[in-house]
Formats: C-alpha cells, sequence, structure tokens
C-alpha cells in the first residue's frame, strides 16, 4: 500500500515501513505525527484519487531525527574585477518513518 501526501508545499509518495525526509518539523525525535492531507491511496490495482484529498485517509509516522542535506555552493564572481564569493548552504530537513496508512 502507497500514498502520495503534501507537508511542506512539496508532495511525497510514501510506503509503509519507509523512512523519507521532509522540510524541517518543529517535532522531537520519537514523537509521532499523522499527515490528514493524503493526495492518493494505492493497493495494488484499486487506486483512490482525492479531489482535493481523498476523505478519512492518513498516515501516522515517527520522527527520527533530523538531518542536513548536501552542501550547495554559490560561487559570484565579476570577471573584469577581483570581486569573488564563496559561501555554501546546508538545507535541515526532517527525517520520518512511516508507520501506517489508513485509508
Amino acid at each position: 500500500m502507497y500514498a502520495v501526501i503534501k507537508s511542506g508545499g512539496k508532495q511525497y509518495r510514501v510506503e509503509e515501513g519507509e523512512a523519507f525526509e521532509v522540510e524541517l518539523l518543529k517535532k522531537n525525535e520519537g514523537e509521532k505525527i499523522t499527515f490528514d492531507e493524503v493526495l492518493l491511496v494505492g493497493n495494488g490495482e484499486n487506486v483512490s484519487v482525492g479531489q482535493p484529498t481523498v476523505d478519512g485517509a492518513s498516515v501516522t509516522a515517527t520522527v527520527m531525527g533530523r538531518v542536513k542535506g548536501p552542501k550547495v555552493i554559490i560561487f559570484k564572481h565579476s570577471g573584469r574585477s577581483t570581486y569573488r564569493r564563496k559561501t555554501g548552504h546546508r538545507q535541515h530537513y526532517t527525517r520520518l518513518r512511516v508507520d501506517s496508512i489508513s485509508a
């Protein structure tokens, strides 16, 4: 069974027991979180598509911790002068593990 959920303005395809990363949430490690915005639920040949969400469907997940994404390098320069700036950025994410999908 799989589902498509919406979190932080993005959509994620999740399955039971799967770990995935979403934008940073204000939850501590070990807490449970329920996603009520389920856009699609699929179970083999049976697929339920919501308009815009599936009624009565929810996904329960456990917070596994916080992680950082890969480093993105920002390099600005001007060819005719000696202007060079190098900075980096690492986005923070929350790692979740899907416990159950109820449709």
